[in-house]
């Protein structure tokens, strides 16, 4: 029998309303970290964007893994609802719920 991890699907942003990227995680923490210490080679390396501004958990990384793909196939403008939604003021959820 498999065994089910749960998952993250996380949005970061250069600055509010800029360039987004959406990901997905089994741990919150180690990943934004990494986009946040340039770790991660690639596009928000790039372009900076190390912003976290929205989170949704799963129990199952299957699910967390679905949203992502579906998510990334949405209109910028449903992006930026969904983020002005769960944090309206787009503060950096990695600086109030990580950092101590």
């Amino acid at each position: 029998m498999a065994r089910n991890y749960g998952g993250y699907v996380y949005i970061l942003a250069s600055e509010r309303n800029g360039t987004l990227y959406i990901g997905v995680t089994n741990d919150l923490a180690r990943r934004v970290g990494e986009h946040r210490e340039g770790l991660v080679e690639g596009f928000t390396r790039r372009y900076a964007v190390k912003r976290l501004v929205y989170i949704e958990s799963f129990e199952r990384i299957e699910d967390a893994i679905a949203r992502e793909k579906a998510m990334k196939k949405w209109k910028r403008l449903w992006k930026l609802d969904l983020i002005e939604r769960q944090n309206p003021d787009w503060v950096d959820l990695f600086e109030r719920d990580f950092v101590v």
